[in-house]
């Protein structure tokens, strides 16, 4: 048993998340960047998945980088295979507008690719491949109101698709990839400047939780 000043200590708890490869969407986000923080400390390695040009350069928090984009999920099925945590964390607000291609544009991105993300990864795991765990972040907004209708009907269908999916599974299904939805309170963020939360906060209860 390890030693400080000659009194004995417990051994040190291994974290959970020591050694897995974790893949988060929406990574340059306020939550996206806590989450990767918080599981790089915890010794986990970190893939961050963006809609925009990658950096040329990893910054010691983000090992590897992959560029994608909505409608072009199946694309990322070999990445998919390396990871053992994929968190789905990415989602745009369109704020006050409501037309026609806002929310087409919420649905397709806040809804519509994350379902599909989640499917590729069922399939996967029928397989003895892909992730073992998918986590959704679903965002406060699938329970209260919030100031973006587009924002809000969005983050609602990806929480209730995700909860049928969750309620039909089989046994096997369910050994086989385990699903988290993260319905979290309100945080400051770009999407949500007056939240009350601390991103870090928040990212940090997840893990803990």
């Amino acid at each position: 048993m390890p030693q400080a000043n000659g009194i004995p200590q417990p051994p040190q708890r291994m974290s959970p998340w020591n050694g897995l490869s974790v893949g988060i969407t929406g990574v340059r986000g306020s939550l996206g960047q806590a989450m990767a923080r918080r599981f790089k400390a915890a010794g986990a390695e970190i893939t961050g998945l963006t809609h925009s040009t990658p950096p040329s350069s990893t910054d010691g928090l983000i090992q590897r980088w992959v560029s994608w984009s909505c409608g072009q999920e199946q694309e990322l099925k070999p990445l998919l295979c390396s990871l053992n945590i994929l968190v789905l964390n990415h989602g745009i607000n369109p704020q006050g507008d409501q037309s026609i291609d806002a929310l087409d544009r919420a649905l397709e991105v806040n809804a519509l690719s994350t379902w599909r993300l989640l499917q590729i990864c069922e399939q996967l795991a029928k397989n003895g491949t892909g992730p073992r765990e998918v986590w959704i972040n679903t965002s406060e907004a699938e329970i209260q109101p919030a100031v973006s209708p587009g924002y809000e009907v969005s983050k609602r269908l990806i929480g209730q698709l995700v909860s049928i999916r969750g309620a039909v599974r089989s046994e096997r299904e369910r050994s086989q990839l385990t699903l988290r939805k993260l319905v979290l309170g309100p945080f400051r963020s770009t999407l949500n400047p007056i939240g009350i939360m601390n991103a870090d906060f928040v990212a940090g209860q997840i893990l803990f939780q």
